[in-house]
């Protein structure tokens, strides 16, 4: 399994070579991702789909921005998935865990269709690194966890990330 991550990892950085902003911020999805799925005591098997989701969940931005001259959240859950299906089968990744993850990448922007755990983690993960990134407003980030953060271990750390969040 840790072989698996870090060659997906690997593959991820290859596929966004030259892109350092991208690449950070995957990484940074996949740090919180994992953290949050250890706290919240996933199942080996969800806690993998968790970190292959995390680390491809944007995967489809290069192949969007080559093909529509722009990547907004739509294209990215139209174009991810069989890229990540792609890497995920060439490292003989379990069927199942591929489909789950693909699923996740297909919808990770649609708020609506969180229907498990793994997807719910890696939708507070990626908020913990974009409300950073992007810089939004405490308020804005008080609303965004109160209307889509569901877990323990993702309302601690976004409260601890910003001190006064509760």
């Amino acid at each position: 399994m840790d072989n698996q991550i870090a060659l997906v990892l690997l593959e991820m950085i290859r596929r966004n070579g030259g892109d350092q902003k991208r690449i950070e911020h995957s990484l940074k999805v996949y740090g919180y991702a994992q953290l949050l799925g250890k706290l919240e005591g996933l199942s080996p098997e969800k806690q993998l789909i968790l970190e292959l989701t995390a680390i491809l969940h944007d995967i489809g931005i290069c192949v969007s921005e080559a093909k529509y001259g722009y990547s907004d959240g739509e294209k990215q859950e139209i174009e991810g998935p069989p890229v990540a299906r792609q890497i995920l089968e060439r490292l003989s990744v379990d069927a199942e865990v591929i489909d789950r993850v693909c699923f996740i990448i297909s919808k990770h922007h649609t708020f609506s269709a969180i229907d498990g755990i793994d997807f719910q983690l890696l939708v507070e993960a990626d908020f913990l690194v974009n409300s950073v990134e992007e810089e939004v407003s405490p308020e804005g980030v008080k609303k965004f966890v109160a209307m889509n953060f569901k877990s323990d271990a993702g309302r601690k750390t976004i409260g601890y990330l910003f001190k006064a969040l509760p």
